[in-house]
């Protein structure tokens, strides 16, 4: 352990604010690990869990019985593509896009025929 860390948030929503505080610990040095860069990580973390959540709670993953082969893998990939899928479609949440795509089939098929840009 080289350091320790204290993390505030603050969430805006119905009129409220609410402030959570996290801490966290890392092996990164003072000089390895600036304030900016631990901020990032922390950040690039919640990134990756916000995929996750979506996957697990939105899509029904952690509900999927599949356990054999490579099938839980390829679900999960095709889950993936189909968040990035549903987020181009600016519907708002992913949960919203579902509901939407539920509704309204006709959207999937035209969102698939629309042009994909890949940037790196």
């Amino acid at each position: 352990m080289q350091q320790v860390f204290r993390l505030e948030r603050q969430r805006r929503g119905g009129g409220s604010v609410t402030v959570e505080v996290v801490y966290g610990i890392t092996s990164l040095s003072p000089v390895a690990g600036p304030p900016e860069a631990l901020l990032g990580y922390t950040r690039d973390h919640w990134g990756i869990e916000s995929l996750h959540h979506i996957r697990d709670v939105t899509l029904g993953e952690d509900r999927c019985r599949v356990r054999r082969g490579a099938a839980p893998r390829v679900l999960a990939s095709l889950r993936n593509v189909a968040v990035y899928l549903l987020r181009g479609l600016d519907i708002g949440t992913i949960a919203a896009a579902v509901r939407t795509i539920v509704a309204t089939p006709e959207r999937a098929l035209a969102a698939l025929n629309q042009p994909v840009s890949i940037s790196e």
